[in-house]
């Protein structure tokens, strides 16, 4: 796991984990506490490991005041609150952690100074329980590395005593099992082994202790995925549902998980995580299609990061956010929002569907408009159409403005970047600008690749990461030409219509808690596009109902929805998305 400094910018909710949720075969209070997938707060993305009680309390107080009413009720202390914040501690060092007298992770007196007197978290639970939210944390997989070298004896919680079993007691050393060490923190825990009465008993030492301080949601790290171990989930599955009160249970991580391990674990948890981690960029995002769609078949749907400065928003844009957001409400995952909210400046919640399993329809478009973008004589009359649009303290736009005849096709824009030239080359560049698409502000417009190519050898206008080579300078004309410094030819903007990939578009449906259809298109490809579904196909999956005559609206642009000749279709921007909320005879 790495820590990296973010917050949110405009969308609540961009970054966090995936998971599925399970019920089956889980005690009643189990199967009412997860039939909703649960919303909350986790530290781990804004704090890494290094939260105080003052930080998470501040953050629970916001959680509490502003995101309560929306559904969000969890708020969850993620990794290391163990560790002592001294130098030399990081998250795979070893040495630094507190531990009771038997072995136990206690957290930090120096963060946590509440917990003092062997109080543990019990209350900082309090506090959390008194501002009506439900209080969760972090743990890992066994026991830790240090516990097992100070040879820790055990705890038998049924005597308060040590354990002991065949007239000796038993220590850290006799359960624990070094050659299973958690793959991505190798110096900090290892399994224990279950088979032992004194492994039992370790593992239910630490359960109890989480009862007893009034956690209500465990995430229990470096069991699953790459790191499976079965025998450890399923005794203490069976010790949580022992507890008088529900406590959920959620494993982490989700590296290399299959359907096949996920349907081992889904009647022994409330949740389970199906993706490694993901960061604010698109590839990570679109990964995630994927894999819900493969879980998604194999029905194991409905059973997914960091710190203190520098801080930064996300780099994910307003589009991508919007279909992560989607995808991760359709797949009913849990929504833990993991920013720093005193540096969040506005808050936008979107809810999600809990229904019924979703799944894909099949019906795609692969038609889209496109512009592309050309270089020609600059006394061609084709080759005049730009203008300069004034952003006030923003860069200046320009923008092909001449009519493409298409109306699902915007004006291709793009922005001006200043140029720092040596000396020696500003008054030949004086008035020449590197421009810069919106959503590629490190790659800059050029004529040629490679300085040795001729005008004439190279026809078209692409985007490269930004030099001070003059095939990437640009000047606009009081004539409406965009001229090269270069190749002195000028840049002209068509219209085409593109053939995409299907793979580029996703379709999927949903039906939520009081009838309602969820209907999302997703656009995976590079270039704006028209998605359009037949309702005859999406009733396919959905039996028993008539989506010829359904009402309702797209949520991102609160547009009333309305369906044409059995068909429901939307202009979506490249990776991005609509989402469809249709009320059906």
């Amino acid at each position: 796991m790495k820590c990296l400094s973010i917050i949110s910018l405009c969308i609540l909710l961009c970054l966090f984990y995936f998971q599925g949720v399970s019920s089956k075969n889980v005690s009643e209070s189990f199967l009412h506490l997860a039939s909703i997938p649960p919303r909350g707060w986790n530290s781990y993305d804004s704090f890494c490991w290094t939260i105080s009680e003052q930080e998470f309390l501040q953050s629970a107080e916001i959680v509490s005041q502003r995101l309560h009413d929306h559904g969000y009720e969890y708020v969850v202390v993620d990794y290391l609150w163990y560790r002592r914040k001294v130098e030399g501690a990081f998250h795979d060092s070893l040495g630094f952690d507190v531990i009771d007298e038997w072995g136990r992770m206690i957290p930090d007196p120096g963060r946590w100074p509440s917990s003092r007197d062997g109080k543990g978290f019990k209350e900082v639970a309090n506090r959390v329980h008194s501002l009506g939210l439900k209080f969760g944390i972090h743990v890992m997989r066994g026991i830790s590395t240090q516990a097992v070298s100070a040879n820790t004896p055990i705890l038998d919680t049924t005597t308060g005593n040590a354990y002991k079993e065949s007239g000796r007691v038993w220590r850290a050393k006799d359960i624990a099992i070094p050659e299973r060490v958690c793959g991505w923190m190798t110096h900090g825990f290892m399994s224990v082994n279950t088979t032992l009465g004194a492994g039992k008993a370790f593992l239910r030492s630490l359960y109890e202790q989480y009862a007893a301080w009034g956690v209500d949601f465990v995430k229990h790290d470096c069991v699953f995925g790459d790191d499976l171990d079965l025998n450890e989930i399923s005794y203490v599955s069976e010790v949580l549902q022992e507890f008088d009160r529900p406590i959920v249970y959620s494993l982490s991580p989700g590296t290399s998980v299959t359907p096949a391990m996920a349907k081992d674990v889904s009647g022994l948890v409330n949740l389970y995580r199906i993706t490694a981690d993901d960061w604010d960029n698109w590839i990570d995002v679109k990964k995630h299609f994927d894999v819900s769609r493969d879980f998604a078949t194999a029905n194991m749907i409905g059973a997914k990061s960091i710190n203190s400065g520098p801080y930064r928003y996300s780099n994910l844009n307003l589009e991508e956010k919007r279909t992560q957001m989607t995808l991760w409400a359709m797949a009913k995952s849990p929504l833990m929002y993991g920013g720093d909210f005193p540096y969040i400046t506005s808050l936008k919640n979107e809810d999600q569907d809990s229904g019924k399993l979703m799944r894909r329809s099949y019906r795609e478009t692969k038609t889209s408009y496109t512009h592309s973008l050309g270089l020609t004589s600059c006394t061609d009359s084709k080759a005049s159409g730009w203008t300069s649009e004034s952003l006030g303290l923003y860069p200046d736009k320009i923008c092909w403005k001449r009519n493409l005849g298409n109306k699902h096709l915007e004006p291709l824009c793009m922005h001006k970047r200043e140029l720092n030239f040596a000396s020696d080359a500003e008054n030949m560049y004086e008035d020449y600008h590197h421009l810069v698409a919106a959503n590629k502000i490190k790659f800059c417009l050029d004529v040629s690749p490679k300085r040795k190519l001729t005008s004439k050898e190279f026809k078209r206008g692409t985007f490269s990461p930004c030099r001070r080579d003059s095939n990437q300078l640009w000047q606009l004309n009081l004539n409406g030409t965009l001229v090269n410094g270069y190749s002195g030819l000028c840049a002209t903007v068509e219209s085409v219509e593109a053939t995409i990939n299907s793979a580029g578009f996703r379709s999927w449906v949903a039906t939520g808690r009081t009838g309602e259809v969820y209907v999302a298109f997703f656009n995976l490809s590079e270039h704006k596009a028209v998605i359009s579904a037949q309702t005859s196909d999406l009733a396919k999956v959905l039996p028993g109902r008539d989506l010829s005559s359904c009402k309702g609206s797209e949520v991102w642009s609160g547009s009333d929805t309305i369906i044409a000749h059995g068909s429901l279709s939307a202009e979506v921007e490249m990776h991005g998305t609509a989402l469809f909320v249709l009320n059906c005879n």
